[in-house]
């Protein structure tokens, strides 16, 4: 019974992806404590994915080269994608979880708001207000793709709008920690919800 136990409360995906621009090493557990090993290449990329994992208590170990000889665009992307389907492994059948998760989180002068459905139906809407090149060495219109990126491969519905703010290091910051909170919130069990929570009977 305690082995049945141990069992469910760790729910673990592990993924590679190699292809002629990227290969990616990726391992997630849900039911973590907010540690990991991170290593892009991109160092401000790295940082916020560092947060990620804090934030949301998931355990992230990733491991990634790239063709950042030519941008940090393929590095990004693929990274966001071999995330999201790692999200949609390490969830499962999706029964008992809350699958909705919500956060309006501040940083600093900056306040982001994001809710996250993990109904099976990807869409992103995204409203970050970014008006720098780059912060570090993360090409900002990147920001974008990796969340686009994560919700098509998750099979998720994810809003990121931006309520305040005007320093793009504080945006960026607060997207990431925000995500982070609403897809811990929607990963959760409730024991009340018998099988999947849909009047379709399935996700």
């Amino acid at each position: 019974m305690e082995a049945e136990r141990e069992v469910r409360q760790n729910r673990i995906a592990a993924m590679t992806r190699s292809t002629k621009e990227t290969d990616i090493s990726l391992t997630l557990n849900l039911d973590g404590r907010g540690q990991g090993e991170i290593d892009t290449g991109i160092g401000f990329f790295d940082h916020m994915l560092h947060g990620f994992a804090r934030h949301g208590l998931f355990d992230l170990n990733l491991k990634v080269k790239g063709d950042l000889q030519v941008d940090t665009h393929h590095t990004i992307e693929d990274t966001g994608i071999v995330l999201g389907n790692a999200i949609r492994q390490a969830v499962g059948d999706k029964a008992g979880i809350v699958r909705y998760g919500f956060q309006i989180l501040p940083m600093d002068e900056a306040l982001i708001l994001c809710s996250l459905d993990l109904c099976g139906r990807p869409y992103l809407v995204y409203d970050l207000h970014l008006d720098r090149e780059k912060v570090g060495d993360l090409e900002t219109e990147m920001v974008r793709e990796f969340f686009y990126a994560v919700s098509y491969g998750a099979g998720m519905n994810l809003h990121i709008k931006q309520m305040d703010g005007s320093n793009n290091h504080h945006i960026i910051e607060g997207a990431f920690k925000a995500f982070a909170k609403a897809l811990d919130e929607a990963v959760r069990r409730d024991e009340r919800i018998e099988g999947v929570l849909s009047t379709k009977g399935s996700l």
